[in-house]
């Protein structure tokens, strides 16, 4: 991300403040600790197409293989590979909470090395996802992002 800074606090800004707050319980009944590890690859022309799988691991000692995809659609055209990504959840009860379909805003540039910044929102579940890999991108686009067991 450090390339191309702006196209990513441009979309990540309002959407950052957006999570913060979406989380309508008090802390006390959500206050397991969640972040997700990822790979993942794909292709965007117009339509944006990627999958991969990584492992969710909580503070409270459970942990889970996953699969991810996303799809959507906007300004975005490239071919990228994601390897090593992070993402924070927002506090949960339960690891369970963080499988689904989650909005999604991404911004992304890169050539050589690529970078990918996205804020979405579950409900009452937020992840901001952040990760470095190669390939050659620009663009914006919006969509879903899934999230299933292995």
């Amino acid at each position: 991300m450090s390339r191309h800074p702006l196209v990513a606090r441009l979309v990540l800004v309002p959407f950052a403040a957006l999570a913060l707050f979406a989380v309508a319980l008090p802390a006390s009944a959500r206050d397991v600790s969640c972040r997700l590890d990822f790979d993942m690859a794909g292709w965007s022309l117009l339509y944006k197409t990627a999958s991969g799988s990584g492992r969710v691991s909580c503070d409270n000692g459970q942990s889970m293989a996953v699969s991810i995809k996303a799809r959507g659609g906007g300004l975005s055209v490239g071919k990228s590979e994601i390897r090593g990504g992070r993402g924070e959840f927002s506090a949960v009860r339960d690891i369970r909470e963080v499988l689904g379909t989650y909005a999604s805003a991404e911004a992304h540039a890169g050539a050589v090395k690529s970078s990918k910044a996205q804020v979405m929102t579950k409900g009452e579940v937020s992840l901001a996802l952040a990760g470095t890999g190669e390939g050659f991108d620009l663009g914006v686009a919006f969509g879903a992002f899934t999230i299933e067991a292995r």
